[in-house]
C-alpha cells in the first residue's frame, strides 16, 4: 500500500512539473475529449474518439486517470505532457442524457454534448490555451455549437492590447465518423451567425441607431449573396399609413428606419414565410419611463430584430430551400418635444385606431404594421419575435421563451425544435378573454396596455388583430431568455444571449419540409 501511495504522489508532482512547464509556453495547443461516467465514480468509459486517442499515445490517458480518477458530469480535468501533438489534453465528464427528466421538454442527448463541448473549451481557455481541437462526441454539430458559443466575447470596443485573445476551435483531425466533418461545418454556421446577434444585442445604443444597425445587416447579409436588404424610410411608412410606427419614433431625433429583407431558394411560386423582428435600438420607455436601474439593458431591445437577422443569415450559409421575407422595424422609444403622450390615439396601417395609454408598451405598437405589410405577401405563416414584455420573465423566467400559435401543426413544429436545441418554447393562451381586454373600448379599437394582468397575453392578443385573416401565425415573446441567463451552459455569462435564434432556423427547416 504505501508503494502504490508513493507512485502515485510521485505521478503527481510529475503532472504538476508538467503543468507548470507547459503553462510557460505559448501558442499551446489543446484537445478536448469526453469520458462517460456512471454512479460508481471509479468507473468511467472514454468516448469512442477518446479510446481511439488514448491508443494513440500508448494508453497514456488511461494511466492517468486511474491515478486521478475520472472527472464528474460537466467537470473537467486537464493532463499536460501526454501527447507530442497536444500540450494539454482535457476530459470533460459527459452527463447520463437518460437521468434528465422528460418534464424539462429538452433533447437530453443534444443538450449533454453542447454542455461537453463548452465545459472543456472554457477549460483550455482558463488555462490559456487557444489553439482547440474538439472531439465531436458523436454529435459535431451540437459540439460545434457548445464551444463556438461558449467561448464567445463582444470585447470589441476594449482596446486592443486588453483584449482575450480569439480561441481557434476546431474539429480534431481524426475525427473519421460518417457525418463529421459537415456537422461540424453546420454547427459553426449556426453558432457564427447566433454570436452576430449577440454582438448586435450587446453593442451599445449610441453605436447601434436604426440607421447603423440596417446598414450592418445590410453588409453582413449580401456577403452571402441571395440576400437582398431594402432599406426604407420615414416618408415610404407614411405613405403606407404606418403610423403605429411612427408613433413610437416621434419621441427620438434618430430617424426610422424599416428594413426589408429577402432570401429566395425556393420556387418562385412558393409562398414567403414572413419573420417580423421588433427592432427598438434603444428604449427608455418614453414619457412611461423606465426606471434607471436596469434601463441600461434596452440596448438589446431590438433582440427580435437581431435574432431575424442571424436566422437569413444562418438559412442562408445552409442554402435551405425557402422563400423568406424579413421585416424589421427599426426606432428608438425616447422622450422629446414630440414624443406620443399618453392617451394619445394613433391609426394603425389597417385602419383600426389605438389609444396608446402606455408609451412603454412600444413594441407592439411597431409591430403592428409589420405584422399589416407582411399581409400584402400572402405568406406561408407569419412568425413575430420580439422582447415584448416583462410579464413573461414573470411568467416564465429566464429559461424559455413564451409562444403563442394560432395553428396546432405549426406550434409541433417549433416545440420540436426548441426541444432540440436548447432553447425550449412554451405555448401560452390566446384567448377571446385577453382580446377583449385590449378591444373591449368605446373610444378608439384597440388600447396598447389593457386591463391589469396577463400582461404577455393581452400583448399577443394585440398583435392578433393585426395578423391578416386566416393566416397561419406565431408570436414569441423573448424577453426573459434575452440574457443574461442561466439555464444554459454554453451561453452562460454577462452577455447577452442571441437566443432562441438556433430554434427559428431549425423551425424553417422543418417548415421546408412541409
Amino acid at each position: 500500500m504505501a508503494l502504490v501511495g508513493l507512485l502515485k504522489f510521485v505521478q503527481r508532482t510529475s503532472s504538476a512539473n508538467a503543468c507548470r512547464f507547459y503553462c510557460s509556453m505559448s501558442n499551446k495547443r489543446g484537445i478536448v475529449l469526453g469520458v462517460h461516467t456512471g454512479k460508481d465514480q471509479d468507473k468511467y468509459e472514454l468516448t469512442s474518439f477518446a479510446k481511439r486517442y488514448d491508443e494513440s499515445i500508448g494508453g497514456k490517458l488511461s494511466e492517468s486517470l486511474k491515478i486521478s480518477g475520472p472527472p464528474k458530469s460537466n467537470k473537467t480535468l486537464v493532463y499536460w505532457g501526454l501527447s507530442d501533438k497536444h500540450e494539454a489534453v482535457t476530459v470533460v465528464g459527459v452527463s447520463n442524457p437518460r437521468k434528465v427528466s422528460k418534464l424539462e421538454c429538452i433533447n437530453a442527448e443534444n443538450e449533454v454534448i453542447r454542455t461537453a463541448a463548452a465545459v472543456g473549451a472554457r477549460r483550455l481557455i482558463s488555462e490559456n490555451v487557444f489553439n482547440i481541437e474538439m472531439e465531436s462526441f458523436d454529435n459535431a454539430e451540437c459540439a460545434a455549437v457548445g464551444a463556438l458559443l461558449a467561448t464567445y466575447k463582444y470585447q470589441e470596443l476594449k482596446q486592443k492590447a486588453k483584449q482575450s485573445p480569439t480561441p481557434k476551435i476546431c474539429l480534431s483531425e481524426g475525427a473519421n465518423n460518417p457525418g463529421d466533418i459537415d456537422g461540424w461545418k453546420r454547427g459553426k454556421i449556426l453558432a457564427k451567425a447566433q454570436n452576430f446577434a449577440r454582438g448586435l444585442m450587446e453593442a451599445p445604443a449610441n453605436l447601434m441607431t436604426p440607421t447603423i444597425f440596417a446598414e450592418t445587416t445590410k453588409a453582413r447579409l449580401t456577403k452571402c449573396g441571395d440576400v437582398d436588404v431594402v432599406i426604407h424610410d420615414a416618408n415610404w411608412a407614411r405613405e403606407l399609413g404606418m403610423n403605429s410606427f411612427l408613433s413610437v419614433a416621434s419621441g427620438s431625433d434618430e430617424p426610422p428606419v424599416f428594413l426589408e429583407i429577402t432570401y429566395s431558394k425556393s420556387d418562385p411560386g412558393d409562398p414567403y414565410i414572413c419573420l417580423v423582428g421588433k427592432g427598438v435600438t434603444f428604449d427608455c420607455g418614453g414619457i412611461s419611463i423606465k426606471p434607471a436601474a436596469t434601463m441600461a439593458d434596452m440596448r438589446a431591445d431590438m433582440g427580435g430584430a437581431a435574432n431575424v437577422v442571424g436566422t437569413i443569415a444562418a438559412v442562408s450559409h445552409l442554402n435551405l430551400p425557402v422563400n423568406i421575407k424579413g421585416l424589421i422595424p427599426l426606432t428608438e422609444n425616447l422622450i422629446n418635444g414630440h414624443a406620443t403622450k399618453p392617451g394619445d390615439v394613433v391609426k394603425a396601417m389597417n385602419g383600426k385606431t389605438i389609444c396608446v395609454d402606455n408609451t412603454d408598451a412600444e413594441g407592439r405598437l411597431i409591430l403592428a404594421d409589420a405584422l399589416c405589410y407582411a399581409g400584402k405577401f400572402k405568406p406561408k405563416f407569419i412568425l413575430d419575435i420580439a422582447t415584448l414584455t416583462g410579464a413573461v420573465t414573470v411568467a416564465l423566467g429566464n429559461c424559455a421563451a413564451a409562444a403563442y400559435c394560432n395553428d396546432d401543426a405549426l406550434w409541433q413544429k417549433l416545440e420540436i425544435a426548441g426541444a432540440n436545441t436548447g432553447d425550449r418554447m412554451w405555448r401560452m393562451p390566446l384567448f377571446s378573454h385577453y382580446s377583449r381586454q385590449m378591444t373591449n373600448y368605446e373610444s378608439y379599437d384597440l388600447h396598447n396596455a389593457g386591463k391589469k394582468g396577463g400582461g404577455s397575453c393581452t400583448a399577443a392578443a394585440f398583435l392578433r388583430e393585426f395578423v391578416p385573416k386566416d393566416t397561419p401565425w406565431i408570436h414569441i415573446d423573448m424577453a426573459g431568455i434575452k440574457g443574461p441567463s442561466d439555464d444554459q451552459i454554453y451561453t452562460l455569462g454577462r452577455s447577452m444571449t442571441g437566443r432562441p435564434m438556433r430554434t427559428l432556423v431549425e423551425f424553417i427547416y422543418k417548415c421546408s419540409k412541409m
